[in-house]
């Protein structure tokens, strides 16, 4: 280490009389230095010690000065007992006191706030806040610092105590030295670094980390932990010290004092060494912030700033480099590993050598000779050094070099060989200065020396011969030397930077370079050096040209292809790819000197290379070992199998050479060279295999047509997968690849290249023929695809494509022919009916496919649809057909069929619900009705009288009364009338309906209680005569004898009819024979029944006993059965039946297994017609006025045309 002054500036004041330099301070940014001279506060500019002004404001002496770390504002404390705060723009802002003169001044680092110290006491201000909080103190106080964090500030005192207060100015720790009032405190320091003190094993890592530096003038340097416990020992020094001053980073510290001279000290306190000596006392020393320059301020005014050099001082062997670091440790680096280990030597480090295992380093007072720990001598990364020897002696010498059992001493012109126990053994004298000295090697105790001298001499030392032997003769100084593996040749570069190599044997120059600082010899190649210079690394193999490539730094060593570069400070490997000089060996085919080349370090690429140079060259062995390296297998593969057919005696290089030229892409050269061996089928497939079709076809000429279709199908093949589809269909249909050449043309669409192949196939080429269809459907060409099955003769495909392609009138012409497809065409044909909302005939498509299941679940899905859109006359309808597929079901299967039974009970009742309801769902929802108002008003009764249940979904009780009370009011009902609009009161009404209901609700009131005579006399029953009333809570029967009513389907009158039932032993086909018997009397009977209904009803039904055997034997039947609360039917014998006439009897013939139903018309003259299909009754003038409106039954929707 060395100090160089930067500038020096000694203060006066007015009358020349120098003026003590009390206190300094830097700007946080280091651009200003603030210096506490006379009464005075100057400003000095750094760089150049220019002084930027003198700040007047104190009217005594200024003891002490201190920047804010913000950088914001600084203070100046003085004799006059006050405090001034400038900012840094140097304009004095705040002003205050104390009772004594001020010693010191600190600012808080976190908080800004200012510590001011006197004689007495110590004020704490901060800018929040306007007043200063002061607290007294037992002795005078001559120095103070915060820690780091700003949490405490230390208070060095007069009489030998540090007193450590908290922020409020509270003693938390109080450090009492020793020597006490005789040995006043002068001076602390907090060390600014946030590192623990690793030196120190005591201090744990968990515990706060701040470290006071206290130096007192008990001639004392101490360290203390911020509990007050102090680390380490004190350290003795030789004057009084009156400042000491941590670096930034708090590595190093500084201290001045009485000795007129600055010191440098590590952390720890052991002495470095001087900066600047001076006339008079230095009261003040200050480190530059992240920087290595120094300020002193003295007594006698001097203010020198200087810069602190440090020198490197390091030894290299090998792959081991030792350098100094703090000056007082040595740290080993392993160059490969990058392994590294520090040594505490706790002194200055002068000098370092490194040998094999041996490590010296030289300090102040001594020689430490360390050697590396290892268990396993083969082990070359192990860094565990301990100390072997220690010399004890001072030595003075500019080189130091350690050997296995010396240490050699260089001092200028002499060389001193000592053992390791401080014993002179041998002694050389030079001719000259020593310029250089290196270790080469040799056996423990007889190591060789390598010396070159500044008048050019270059001599060989063996450190047990006291003769120096002369190596060579230089006309110019020597920079740097080396030698090679072998001992057989030396590099040596001069002072005007030229690389000699010369022949040690021969003293013969073999070449030279120029710009060179320093050269290495490869340690792992005898041939190989390089060198350094100019900003350029220069590599030189054999006596091949030089290789250059950028690299700042000296070359120090070079090791297989790493490069050891010292640059600045730090030393770093480099790894340096070894292609230059490998190549340079394969342009003269030299496969083993390249490959050993490559073995030092290069490029994968290079690897390549070299394997493919040697494999061309036919060195096997070299080539295998490069495409190992470079993992290789396919190369591998071809070496492996050309060894393989040496060992079975083939020897002919040239065939080799060929499958060598192929791998690597050569063919016209492999194809040669197959022909001139005679391997011509060698040559063939490598060019099909390569899809080189024209070549191939030039190489086999015109020869046999095998080979020609072969090769014509493995082009068409490279055609199809290099994306020339085209052409290679029409090779593979010339090679007769019909499979192939379809596949193609089918995947690109081509159905007109397509239609002729099919065309041109034979009927027996099922396979080809069958791709042909399978391409047309996907390309929707179905007439193609349908000729091309035809011709095939494959009916179930032809069929599947009319089905896929709903082509349904061609799919059915064949079903005609071939019954065996009906299923095929039936179902798909329904279903896809069903898709397309043609449910209907979906659904007898289905019936007629026999899928009754099916054709049962598109029913009530179009059921339940007609019902949600409110098509009530459609609702009914599919109801209707609903149960009739019920009663088909029940009737083919046993299993469902009391199941199906109720379906079909169910079904007929909700159709005839629908039915009724869609009249009045036009009603209340439509502005007209086509319907009379009686239609209306039967519709409405029927339907509530049928309601007494559950009412089905979409069926509106609320329209139902709704439109009842309204019709009920127009035909005179108005018991009828009212009774709806109450019950309408307790349902929820629609707001449209609302207002009317109200109203007539409450004109309703104004008419008579009572319904019209007429209605009511149209609700009598034809059996036992009761007039019924308009509304039935029991349903749709008589209220006295149970018989049901039966409604016509248009008008829903009740019709003159009343159902009977066969006795037990008599068949329906019976009955109908008996029926059809015309017996006499049968219109005076029936006009008879027609009097007696216009007379006395009741006097009819009560007559039990009937005497007039005239007498309509029915109507005894009617009669004498009725009474009782339960239903009684009327059953009738064969004597019955064989006086009914066929005109007055209808019968519904409901198919198996349901029984037929009779029903007698009482009243003859009116004309009654029955719906052969589902049976409903109607006024035959009604029906045929339906009929004619609808060309089909209202009901059951069945054509009048269709045949029964």
């Amino acid at each position: 280490m060395r100090a160089v002054p930067a500038w020096i500036d000694k203060v006066h004041d007015r009358d020349k009389v120098e003026q003590c330099i009390y206190d300094l301070a830097f700007k946080p940014d280091g651009s200003q230095l603030i210096v506490a001279a006379g009464n005075r506060v100057l400003v000095y500019d750094t760089s150049d010690g220019t002084l930027i002004q003198p700040l007047k404001g104190h009217k005594d002496t200024v003891y002490c000065v201190a920047y804010a770390k913000d950088g914001k504002r600084f203070a100046s404390g003085s004799a006059d007992k006050s405090i001034i705060i400038w900012t840094s723009k140097l304009e004095g802002i705040l002003k205050y006191t104390h009772n004594d003169s001020i010693q010191c001044v600190a600012y808080n680092p976190v908080t800004h706030q200012l510590a001011s110290c006197s004689s007495g006491d110590f004020g704490l201000w901060s800018p929040e806040q306007k007043s200063v909080s002061k607290h007294k103190v037992s002795s005078k106080i001559t120095c103070c610092g915060w820690t780091n964090d700003g949490q405490y500030l230390a208070l060095g005192m007069m009489n030998g105590v540090v007193s450590i207060r908290n922020k409020n100015g509270e003693e938390k720790v109080k450090i009492e030295r020793p020597g006490g009032s005789s040995c006043p405190i002068w001076s602390i320091a907090w060390n600014p670094s946030k590192l623990v003190f690793h030196n120190y094993p005591s201090i744990r890592l968990d515990e706060h980390n701040d470290i006071l530096a206290v130096a007192d003038w008990g001639q004392k340097l101490s360290f203390y932990q911020l509990s007050g416990k102090q680390i380490g020992k004190d350290r003795t020094l030789t004057y009084d010290p009156c400042c000491v001053s941590y670096f930034s980073k708090g590595e190093y510290i500084v201290l001045g004092g009485s000795d007129k001279q600055a010191s440098l000290y590590t952390k720890d306190g052991v002495r470095l060494g001087t900066i600047g000596e001076q006339n008079s006392w230095v009261w003040t020393c200050r480190v530059k912030p992240d920087s290595n320059y120094v300020v002193l301020g003295c007594q006698d005014g001097t203010i020198a700033f200087y810069q602190l050099i440090f020198s490197t001082v390091h030894g290299l062997y090998k792959d081991r480099y030792a350098y100094r670091d703090s000056m007082t440790d040595v740290i080993v680096q392993h160059l490969i590993t990058e392994q590294k280990v520090r040594i505490k030597c706790r002194e200055l480090v002068k000098k370092i050598a490194i040998y094999r295992n041996r490590l010296a380093i030289q300090l102040p007072e001594k020689i430490l000779i360390y050697e590396l720990y290892s268990v396993d001598s083969s082990d070359t990364t192990l860094m565990h050094y301990s100390i072997k020897e220690k010399i004890c002696r001072k030595f003075e010498c500019n080189l130091l070099v350690v050997c296995s059992q010396h240490i050699i001493l260089c001092q200028e012109k002499r060389l001193q060989c000592l053992s390791f126990t401080s014993v002179k053994e041998k002694e050389w004298l030079m001719e000259s200065l020593i310029r250089y000295i290196k270790v080469i090697g040799g056996p423990p105790g007889r190591e060789g020396l390598l010396v070159g001298l500044k008048n050019g001499a270059i001599l060989k030392i063996f450190v047990d011969n006291p003769f120096a032997i002369t190596l060579l003769k230089l006309s110019t100084s020597v920079r740097c030397l080396d030698m090679s593996a072998s001992r057989n040749m030396l590099a040596v570069v001069d002072e005007h930077n030229t690389l000699l190599v010369y022949d040690i044997n021969t003293k013969e120059l073999l070449f030279q370079e120029p710009n060179a600082n320093s050269v290495a010899w490869n340690t792992q190649c005898e041939d190989m050096l390089c060198f350094s210079g100019s900003g350029y690394l220069n590599i030189k193999a054999s006596n091949f040209p030089v290789h250059q490539q950028k690299l700042q730094g000296f070359v120090v060593g070079y090791n297989g292809s790493k490069i050891f570069c010292l640059h600045v400070y730090s030393m770093s490997a480099v790894e340096v790819p070894q292609s230059a000089p490998m190549y340079q060996y394969l342009e003269r085919r030299m496969f083993k000197e390249a490959y050993r080349i490559a073995c030092l370090g290069v490029t994968d690429n290079d690897w390549r290379d070299l394997a493919t140079e040697a494999l061309e060259g036919l060195d096997f062995d070299t080539a295998k070992k490069a495409f190992i390296r470079v993992r290789d297998l396919r190369y591998l593969e071809l070496i492996n199998s050309i060894e393989e057919r040496k060992k079975r005696g083939e020897n002919d290089n040239e065939l080799f050479l060929a499958d060598v030229y192929a791998y690597q892409g050569k063919f016209h050269e492999a194809a040669k060279l197959y022909k001139r061996t005679g391997h011509e089928s060698r040559a063939l497939s490598m060019y099909t295999d390569l899809r080189m079709f024209e070549y191939a076809k030039e190489f086999i000429g015109a020869t046999d047509p095998k080979n020609s279709r072969m090769l014509m199908t493995k082009q068409a093949d490279w055609a199809k997968s290099s994306k020339e589809p085209r052409a290679a269909a029409e090779m593979y249909l010339s090679a007769g690849e019909h499979l192939k050449a379809i596949d193609i043309i089918g995947d690109h669409g081509w159905a007109d290249m397509l239609i002729d192949i099919a065309r041109k196939l034979d009927k027996a080429e099922r396979e080809p023929l069958a791709k042909c269809a399978f391409y047309f459907k996907k390309l929707k060409h179905h007439g193609y695809a349908s000729e091309t099955y035809s011709k095939m003769g494959d009916l179930q495909a032809l069929v599947q494509l009319h089905v896929e392609t709903c082509h349904w009138d061609e799919a059915f012409s064949l079903v005609e022919k071939h019954t065996q497809f009906r299923d095929d065409v039936y179902v798909p044909y329904a279903q896809w009916l069903a898709e397309n909302d043609r449910f209907e005939e979906a659904q007898k498509a289905f019936h007629k496919a026999g899928r009754q299941n099916e054709a049962v679940k598109v029913l009530e899905q179009l059921t339940h649809n007609a019902v949600v859109e409110s098509r009530f006359n459609d609702a009914g309808y599919y109801y209707w057909m609903l149960s009739m597929q019920c009663l088909d079901i029940a009737r083919e299967s046993e299993e469902q069929m009391d199941e199906m039974l109720k379906k079909f009970e169910r079904f007929q009742h909700l159709a005839e619900l629908y039915h009724v309801y869609h009249s009045i769902q036009r009603y209340t929802d439509e502005p007209f009705s086509s319907h009379m108002p009686e239609t209306l008003f039967n519709i409405c009764r029927f339907l509530l009288s049928n309601l007494t249940k559950d009412i089905p979904l979409g069926i509106s009780k609320v329209n139902t009364l709704y439109a009842l009370a309204k019709q009920s009011r127009k035909l005179g009902a108005y018991k009828l009338a009212r009774y709806s609009y109450e019950k309408l009161q307790d349902l929820h009404v629609p707001s449209r309906f609302q207002e009317s209901i109200e109203l007539d609700s409450l004109t309703i009131r104004s008419k008579p209680f009572h319904d019209s005579e007429d209605l009511i006399e149209g609700m009598m029953c034809y059996r036992c005569s009761t007039n019924n009333p308009l509304l039935n809570n029991q349903g749709s029967v008589c209220i006295n004898c149970k018989q049901p009513f039966i409604y016509s389907a248009s008008s829903y009158e009740v019709l003159p009819l009343v159902q009977f039932y066969l006795e037990e032993d008599i068949s329906d086909e019976e009955a109908v024979s008996l029926i059809d018997l015309e017996v006499p009397h049968v219109d005076r009977k029936a006009a008879r029944w027609q009097d007696m209904s216009s007379g006395e009803s009741q006097s009819l039904k009560l007559d039990e006993g009937v005497d007039d055997s005239e007498e309509d034997p029915f109507t005894t039947k009617m009669s004498f059965e009725q009474g009782g609360s339960n239903f009684v039917p009327v059953k009738v014998s064969h004597s019955v039946l064989r006086s009914m006439s066929r005109r007055d009897v209808l019968i519904k013939r409901w198919p198996r297994p349901l029984k037929w139903e009779y029903f007698r018309s009482l009243l003859p003259d009116v004309s009654i017609t029955m719906c052969p299909t589902c049976f409903k009754m109607f006024h035959s003038e009604d029906y045929e006025l339906l009929v004619l409106q609808h060309s089909c039954c209202p009901y059951c929707r069945r054509p009048i045309d269709e045949p029964n």
